[in-house]
């Protein structure tokens, strides 16, 4: 018997002593070339190779651990075997996976990484600090005294730099905070260089690397039709008929008509005869990123009874045709090298459909088949071969572009609409102020009906609006206009290219070329499903190379969502997210984070694995960092499941049930298995925090169904002061996460606008399935308790209107009052307005708190985008955002009259609105970037219509000023059903303690 706290090293040089006792010992060989393999929690073999593991960190599935022969060099293994429990896939499924994709890919990565590891290798120990740990600078020069002068303090201190200042010693002058810095000796950072040196080392010297093999050689593409036949069996589902319906799409634009098959009967195995199904299109003309959309749905007659009819002769009964989806699933009809595939392939599919598709159709949904193979509808997809070698595109698309360029295309035609398009299009011969007034004058002299939208109003709509035929033709002759003195219009000119017209295609692929720069933030659009295309998309990550690593920061979380859309593995953004991600620890840690708690996901498992593989390669002396984090959460992960064990097992005493559970989750804290692993370790929520020990006797469960944790750590760097860490284990954080992102840079737009709003965007965290972390803002309590301590009778508490102001007055006096209403004043606009914007739900009295300075912040944002709460039916939240008389009493500093304080208060709430709306256009394309990522209350487009809806685009500023205005004298209205559902909150939470 062995204790579970034991690690690998001492069991094997213990098995090994025992092993020499038997005559065959000697056929062993040598100690270092074998290891242990267990099978693991998932049911999968894992080899472990890392002899520093614990027993109760592996949990083997059986209490057997097998002795097995290393097949190559002890550092790659152990790298490898570290990478795959790091990630959460061992790289051997990687290994296994018949795809030469996948092969190709980590083949390349692999090189990339290797010399990227040895350009480490040759820097200096300040190089290597300012690559990994770049500093958050600032524009402009000076002593940073703002704030310093009014403050008591032990130690004053004058900072000045030359040319930049740090952000974070900037942000807390200007919060009248006091920064926290740390003094590093030299030694101490050249120690941690050369342990980094060292461990990238013991693996890059024993590598080797391949030279690329060569590509195949380019052919043309014959003008052929394009057709497919397609067979269907295990499709578990009793009906009359099974058709499949199968279209071919460009983004979400169908390329020709659809193609369905005939019906074909059975029960399990369908097969048809004519199952051939073509398409409307030439090979030619099939744009790289074409994808076939398959639908497999179940054909039902339904027999109605007819309203009452004169005619006696008529039948009753009226037979109707239902259609019942079985099935989807996707491909795409070039493969990765641009070969357009050819043979038998078999698609497993998806069986849960989105709330709207297009006749059935997924054409946003993944191009992975479904993993689980034994329930899935499997498709026998046979796709014909048009030559003896393979087609493949070439890049003459723009040699071929250059001659469109110059050829002069005239139309005869009677039509007016027609006629003004050929007008519009000669930019160079007539300007603008000759040219415009002469076509409206034609306008004048007929009477013919004509569709016609300003240019300048089509490029100025915001991304949800659909352009109609008339409005894609006017943009896209006026193409060449659009690339000298409207760049910004881009987006609208790739959504009027009919992409079923290769000679189309080429002419804006040679207009890319040339096209200019467009800002990051603009460019975020063109990484949207919408726009496929691989030329485009490279062009966008061009424009993305220009952001500020804290402005990558910034939206990373969608830059890792919209790695759904990309169809193959090796792409721009998948390289440039790597590149910076492995230049930038901080970009690095939170890559890795968003993508290592989706991996569980399957239609995204393997594109992320892959990319972790190469992003740890690439950053080897980063592994042990992040390995101590995810061993911390697997800890923090078992300390939960054991607690909610226990609330069920005591359900009946809910007092027994604490005390126990408490005492059982005290005792489990204090193991040293569990107090090594918690400790010393860098915090997932932000990576430049070090959470040095566990405070056992402050840590506690939260009384909610998922039972979160709430850890408290010691920090030694901050002299004594606590951090505290909520872990939640049941509940999706990645909700959270997006708008809590979204009021991060709602502050940011603000400050760039000179309106600082005090907001706290606090540290949120999705690290897997279901389970993450929350930050703890501290020196905060929520409106609910702060009431309920003002009142004995809870039902009366929300309505005492002084509690918040003497709360405040208890912990400030003098002129820390004034600030900290100042304070609350500024919180409380910026919320107000937040909060309408988004459409956040669910404000009772616990979701939202106040810190003791003054600042007002809400959390838990379950329910966004306009999804409001309701009971029977009936709305329970009737305001459009949060504002009751005791915020405005704060507000006006108690005094009843103070009508210049609540003024300005207003006047803060409606100068953030119009500066959030000047934005509009960003935040609709970053909530679109998330409609596949699976949030609840984020699936459809409807959804962001909302935001569209809140922020009045598409009216003038005067317009949506007013229609703020409606919505603000509305929530002061009816702010006292605000105060009836906060009584109600308090009197079930009062009851349930």
């Amino acid at each position: 018997f062995v204790k579970q706290q034991l690690n690998l090293s001492p069991l094997f040089q213990l098995l090994w002593k025992q092993a020499q006792t038997y005559p065959l010992f000697p056929a062993l060989g040598e100690m270092e070339g074998h290891m242990f393999e267990c099978v693991n929690q998932a049911a999968v073999h894992e080899e472990l190779e890392d002899e520093t593991r614990r027993l109760c960190d592996i949990r083997p599935f059986l209490p057997v651990l097998k002795l097995v022969t290393r097949n190559c060099g002890r550092a790659e293994r152990l790298l490898d075997s570290k990478i795959g429990v790091l990630i959460g896939k061992g790289l051997h499924e990687l290994d296994a996976l018949q795809d030469q994709e996948v092969k190709d890919f980590r083949s390349k990565m692999f090189r990339i990484s290797e010399e990227k590891m040895q350009r480490v290798q040759k820097m200096t120990w300040t190089e290597w600090l300012q690559a990994c740990f770049s500093p958050q600078l600032e524009n402009g020069g000076g002593a940073i005294t703002d704030g310093l002068n009014d403050r008591p303090a032990d130690l004053k201190v004058i900072i000045h730099f030359d040319q930049s200042q740090v952000r974070y010693i900037r942000s807390c002058t200007q919060a009248k905070e006091s920064p926290h810095l740390t003094l590093v000796h030299t030694s101490t950072v050249k120690a941690m260089f050369e342990k980094e040196i060292s461990a990238i080392g013991a693996v890059v010297t024993r590598r080797s690397s391949n030279p690329p093999l060569p590509l195949p050689p380019k052919r043309r593409i014959p003008t052929v039709s394009f057709e497919i036949c397609v067979h269907v069996n295990k499709c578990r589902f009793g009906c009359s008929g099974v058709q499949v319906r199968a279209g071919l799409f460009h983004g979400t634009e169908l390329l020709c008509k659809t193609a369905v098959s005939s019906e074909s009967s059975g029960r399990s195995e369908h097969t048809w005869s004519d199952g051939t199904l073509e398409f409307d299109i030439c090979v030619c003309d099939l744009p790289r990123m074409t994808r076939l959309c398959f639908a497999v749905y179940a054909v039902m007659d339904k027999v109605k009874k007819q309203k009452s009819t004169k005619n006696t002769h008529l039948n009753k009964y009226q037979t109707i045709r239902k259609h019942y989806p079985i099935a989807w699933v996707n491909t795409m009809v070039f493969d990765y090298k641009g070969q357009l595939k050819t043979g038998d392939i078999i698609l497993h599919s998806w069986s849960s459909f989105p709330d709207e598709l297009e006749e059935m159709l997924n054409p946003i949904g993944t191009i992975q088949t479904n993993p689980y193979t034994e329930n899935a509808t499997a498709l026998h997809i046979h796709f014909p071969e048009y030559s003896s070698h393979p087609i493949k595109l070439g890049n003459n698309i723009l040699h071929f572009a250059a001659i469109l360029w110059f050829k002069v295309v005239f139309a005869a035609t009677c039509r007016l609409n027609h006629l003004l398009i050929i007008l519009l299009s000669l930019p160079k011969l007539f300007s603008s102020q000759i040219l415009y007034p002469f076509l409206f004058s034609i306008l004048l002299l007929t009477n013919e009906p004509l569709s016609f939208s300003s240019p300048l109003e089509i490029m100025e709509r915001d991304p949800l609006s659909q352009l109609c035929e008339n409005e894609k033709d006017l943009i896209w002759t006026l193409r060449h206009d659009c690339h000298e003195n409207f760049p910004q219009s881009l987006p609208k000119l790739l959504l009027s290219v009919k992409w079923s017209k290769h000679e189309d295609m080429a002419q804006l692929q040679a207009l890319l070329q040339i096209w200019p720069k467009l800002s990051p933030r603009d460019a975020l659009e063109l990484l949207d499903f919408n726009y496929p295309d691989q030329y485009v998309r490279e062009y966008a990550v061009r424009c993305l190379r220009d952001m500020s690593d804290e402005e990558l920061s910034q939206y990373l979380l969608q830059l890792v969502q919209v790695l759904r859309y990309e169809p193959y593995y090796d792409c721009a953004l998948t390289r440039f997210l790597l590149d910076r991600a492995q230049s930038n620890r901080k970009i690095g840690h939170f890559l890795f984070w968003h993508l290592r708690s989706e991996i569980h996901m399957p239609a995204v498992s393997v594109q992320f694995a892959l990319i972790l593989e190469a992003y740890c390669r690439g950053s080897i002396p980063h592994i042990e960092v992040l390995k101590k984090q995810v061993e911390a959460l697997s800890k923090l992960k078992s300390v939960n499941e054991l607690i909610k064990l226990g609330t069920i097992k005591n359900a009946r005493s809910k007092t027994k049930e604490a005390m126990l559970t408490k005492e059982a989750m005290m005792t489990c804290l204090r193991q040293s298995g569990y107090t090594e692993t918690l400790s010393d370790l860098h915090s997932p929520l932000n990576p430049s925090v070090l959470l040095s020990g566990i405070n056992v006797e402050k840590c506690r469960y939260m009384d909610s169904k998922m039972k979160p944790l709430w850890i408290v750590y010691n920090n030694k760097l901050l002299g004594g002061d606590t951090l505290g860490i909520i872990f939640k284990n049941g509940d999706d954080l990645r909700q959270d996460m997006l708008t809590l992102q979204i009021l991060r840079l709602m502050d940011m737009l603000w400050k760039e606008a000179s309106l600082d709003l005090r907001i706290v965007p606090y540290g949120c965290l999705a690290t897997g399935d279901r389970a993450g972390l929350i930050e703890v803002v501290s020196s905060a309590d929520t409106i609910a308790n702060i009431q309920l301590t003002s009142s004995n009778v809870a039902a009366a508490a929300a309505f005492n209107k002084d509690a918040l102001l003497n709360w405040l007055k208890e912990k400030n006096s003098g002129d820390a009052l004034e600030r900290a209403i100042e304070e609350f004043t500024l919180s409380c606009a910026g919320y107000c307005v937040a909060t309408y914007v988004l459409g956040i739900g669910d404000r009772h009295s616990d979701n939202i708190m106040v810190r003791s300075t003054g600042q007002l912040f809400h959390i838990d944002f379950g329910h966004i985008l306009g999804n409001f709460k309701s009971k029977f039916g009936i709305k329970r939240e009737r305001v459009p955002f949060i504002l009751t008389h005791d915020f405005i009493h704060v507000i006006q500093q108690g005094k009843t009259g103070n009508t210049e304080k609540f003024g300005s208060f207003r006047q803060y709430c409606e100068e953030a609105y119009l500066i959030l709306r000047k934005n509009g256009n960003l935040f609709i394309t970053l909530f679109a970037l998330m409609l596949t990522a699976g949030l609840p209350e984020l699936t459809s487009v409807k959804d962001i219509q909302y935001l569209k809806d809140s922020l009045a685009l598409g009216k003038t500023d005067d317009e949506a000023l007013k229609q703020f205005r409606q919505k603000f004298d509305e929530a002061l209205r009816e702010s006292w059903t605000t105060k009836v559902n906060w009584m109600a909150h308090n009197v079930a939470k009062d009851n349930r303690s």
